[in-house]
């Protein structure tokens, strides 16, 4: 059939020939319809049933198309005669999915075939509802949300048609409160804005109640913030199967024994929502990870469910135990508590059981072929693919038990996957002790093998996973199914990509390895250890995947993304105090010697309710170089010969009375005289300071990379490495408040008109090490 003979023939339904021609870019719509077209003569159909056959191809599952020929006839004499009523009928035939024939008393009373709502009964309900809320409606009159009232007649009457109530409710409402008004038609009046003390007060309200929230009930990994909603909120919204339905979902294979199997698996989860996260122990967790972790687990304290930390410990080479520790770390800094932590390993046992199964089903074979002859998309067809079972079976035993050398043979499985690649290994022969098994194995299984079986032993009901294992997804329902066991489902979304960075492990231990960065935890890294080291808050995380979303696109973000939302939880989180990057020394002439004055500082400046700390002020302060210019700019605001400045915090405007040089001609002491801020000239800009000070150490990190993809050949043709930049880390020694000495490591501060600062776990005793987090969105040159 020609195009233009398929849309003259979808047409027939109703549509519009532009609705047409849409409808045949999708395939699989146009071949259900096309197939419903061949079960229905529209010519004898009842009127609308062209669209409503076009609304079951629609939202028809792969899993009852068998049926499709059963609904057409129900459509076609006229016992379907709703949409409300297909979505029934495709509702009940995926819930009985396993049924070999359809009980008809059962499927009709599910579909409401046979009744017959009248508009007495409809004009009855709408008058009860709308009795309920009169009182309500008088007063809001024509801006009464009518819809409430539609929906709870829609609940007592569930086959009504949805046109006719509102018909009633609008007919009603008019009866009740007569034609609009003018006041009816005019727009609503905005809200009059407070006054400016008024919204401080509320401001100051607000933010006391979350002060409180944070201490009693949430941890710093959740502070909330006026940025996008929390990640729990964002759960709640997605569209995923509820447990116990899996059969619901696009793609999902239905077996003889999945109703028996599901019925297995709810007795046991009770039908809570189980998710896991199962990341590999040869690395420390990245940003991409945190999008992870807070999916899954976010997802199963949305639905009050379980969230299990599985290891996925299966390759003995690269597994370390402190990368077991830091992965619990990260997971449980981002505020999360794993409800069972679990390791594959656990599973060996049972997972070699199932391996033999599949022999013996002929599912699988032991092959020789090497590792790179099996590598890329199109490789040479296995020769021993049908090699006999008894065969394959004692090959297999003879790896386990170490009579085969490592790279000379595997287990692979008979399935081709979404992208081509045929037979995908499930173990490899490696002869290194496991970390928790010993010399017991020198077999272990592939990712590709081990996921969903892990998954299924758990009883996860969601397997959310990135993108690229999309590809995999037709293996892990075809292994499942293959051994008979309970197949969870499958979700994807789309991977977490950070730019100006690099997350890869490889290319990270590259990076320490050339002296690049330090550590895993260096903070100009986007490794979960080295946010935090850098002083990102956890909740500053969450929100930022929350952020986000939960889509299956592919892309990368700005680090600026991140950073703002770092900013609104710093914001209100790190107390201000006065550091001094780059010491100028300015002494007052005409401030007495050893006169200490000491002020009460507030932590927070616009809630001072929210503490305080002492500084001190002497005849000697330091301000920053920049806050001083012997010959400035024009527009430049601070300190100068002919111009005075305030001091943040003081009662002093000070102004030049002599610059003092080294011998280099650098000025190294400016001598000042300082007037009261009551009598004195009014300055242009108040400036921060330090007196009688501590000496720290300040890290002023800036971007790795030069280019936004440093991993891309055809932006970086030299590699990564070639891309990384040479000033990201600059050491300076800084002059700090005194009140800043019991500052704990990752104790997080302003440094005022500066950034956002946190105390590095190098700090000792005799030093205090500071890094920046993140600088301030104000321009400080103002």
């Amino acid at each position: 059939m020609t195009p233009e003979e398929t849309i003259e023939k979808l047409k027939l339904l109703g549509l519009s020939e532009q609705k047409a021609k849409e409808t045949l870019k999708n395939v699989n719509v146009t071949k259900i319809l096309l197939a419903a077209l061949n079960e229905v003569n529209l010519q004898t159909a009842p009127a609308g049933a062209g669209m409503l056959l076009y609304h079951l191809a629609t939202k028809i599952k792969p899993q009852i198309t068998e049926k499709l020929p059963f609904i057409c006839k129900y459509i076609a004499d006229g016992k379907l005669d709703s949409t409300l009523r297909v979505d029934a009928a495709i509702e009940y035939l995926l819930s009985s999915v396993n049924e070999t024939n359809v009980d008809i008393a059962k499927f009709e009373a599910a579909c409401g075939v046979g009744i017959t709502i009248t508009p007495e009964q409809i004009e009855q309900a709408v008058e009860k509802h709308m009795a309920k809320c009169k009182q309500e409606l008088l007063e809001k009159r024509y801006r009464f949300n009518s819809g409430t009232i539609m929906q709870a007649v829609r609940a007592e009457l569930r086959w009504a048609d949805g046109k006719a109530i509102k018909n009633e409710v609008d007919i009603q409402i008019l009866d009740l409160l007569g034609p609009k008004t003018e006041a009816d038609l005019a727009p609503i009046p905005k809200t009059e804005k407070k006054s400016k003390s008024g919204g401080d007060s509320a401001k100051k309200s607000k933010k006391e109640d979350l002060q409180e929230t944070n201490v009693t009930e949430k941890p710093e990994s959740f502070i909330s913030t006026s940025g996008p909603v929390s990640i729990i909120d964002l759960m709640k919204k997605l569209p995923f199967h509820a447990p116990g339905e899996n059969y619901k979902t696009d793609g999902y294979i239905v077996t003889p024994n999945t109703k028996r199997l599901l019925e297995e698996h709810l007795r046991i989860t009770q039908g809570k929502v189980r998710t896991r996260f199962p990341p590999e122990p040869n690395g420390i967790l990245h940003i991409g990870h945190a999008k992870a972790i807070n999916i899954n687990f976010g997802y199963a304290a949305a639905h009050d469910g379980l969230c299990f930390l599985r290891y996925d410990d299966t390759n003995p080479e690269k597994e370390e135990e402190k990368f077991f520790v830091a992965i619990k770390d990260m997971v449980e800094w981002l505020g999360y508590k794993p409800s069972k932590i679990t390791h594959s390993s656990d599973y060996f046992d049972q997972l070699y059981e199932w391996a033999v199964q599949l022999i013996k089903k002929d599912l699988a074979y032991v092959c020789h072929q090497k590792s790179e002859e099996i590598k890329g998309f199109n490789p040479p067809p296995s020769p021993w693919r049908n090699r006999p079972v008894e065969e394959s079976l004692q090959l297999f035993e003879d790896m386990k038990n170490g009579k085969i050398d490592e790279g000379d043979a595997t287990l692979r499985m008979k399935i081709t996957l979404e992208e081509g690649k045929q037979d995908p290994v499930a173990y490899r022969i490696k002869f290194k002790p496991h970390h928790r098994t010993g010399n017991k194995w020198c077999i272990y299984p592939t990712y590709d093998y081990t996921h969903c079986l892990c998954d299924s032993i758990e009883h996860i009901t969601h397997s959310l996973c990135t993108k690229e294992f999309q590809s995999r997804r037709s293996s892990y329902y075809w292994l499942c199914n293959a051994l008979d066991i309970y197949c969870p489902v499958q979700w994807e979304y789309g991977r977490l990509n950070v730019n100006y960075t690099v997350v890869s492990k490889r290319k990270i231990a590259k990076l320490i390895d050339e002296g690049i960065v330090n550590d895993w935890d260096d903070p100009r890294l986007y490794t979960l250890t080295a946010l935090r080291r850098r002083g990102v808050p956890a909740s500053a995380i969450n929100s930022f995947c929350a952020g986000l979303g939960v889509t299956g696109a592919m892309g990368a973000v700005d680090p600026n993304m991140l950073d703002a939302a770092v900013r609104d939880v710093l914001n209100v989180t790190a107390p201000r105090t006065m550091v001094v990057l780059e010491p100028l020394k300015i002494t007052l002439t005409n401030y007495k010697d050893n006169t200490m004055k000491e002020y009460t500082v507030p932590d927070f400046p616009n809630e001072p309710e929210k503490g305080s700390h002492k500084v001190f002020f002497n005849k000697v302060l330091y301000i920053e170089s920049t806050d001083f210019k012997e010959q400035p700019e024009k527009g430049y605001r601070r300190l100068t010969p002919t111009q005075c400045v305030g001091l943040r915090h003081s009662e002093y405007v000070i102004k030049v009375s002599k610059v003092i040089k080294g011998d280099a001609g650098k000025i190294v002491e400016v001598e000042c005289e300082a007037e009261p801020v009551t009598t004195a000239e009014k300055p242009k800009a108040f400036i921060h300071w330090v007196s009688d000070p501590i000496a720290v150490e300040v890290r002023l990190y800036e971007p790795l990379f030069k280019h936004k993809n440093p991993e891309d050949p055809n932006e970086v043709p030299g590699g990564f490495l070639s891309d990384c930049r040479e000033d990201t880390l600059k050491v300076v020694e800084a002059y700090a408040d005194q009140s800043i000495k019991v500052a704990k490591v990752y104790d997080k501060f302003q440094f005022e008109r500066i950034g956002f600062f946190s105390v590095d776990p190098d700090t000792t005793s005799e030093k205090m090490v500071f890094n920046r987090t993140v600088s301030l969105k104000e321009d400080i040159g103002k």
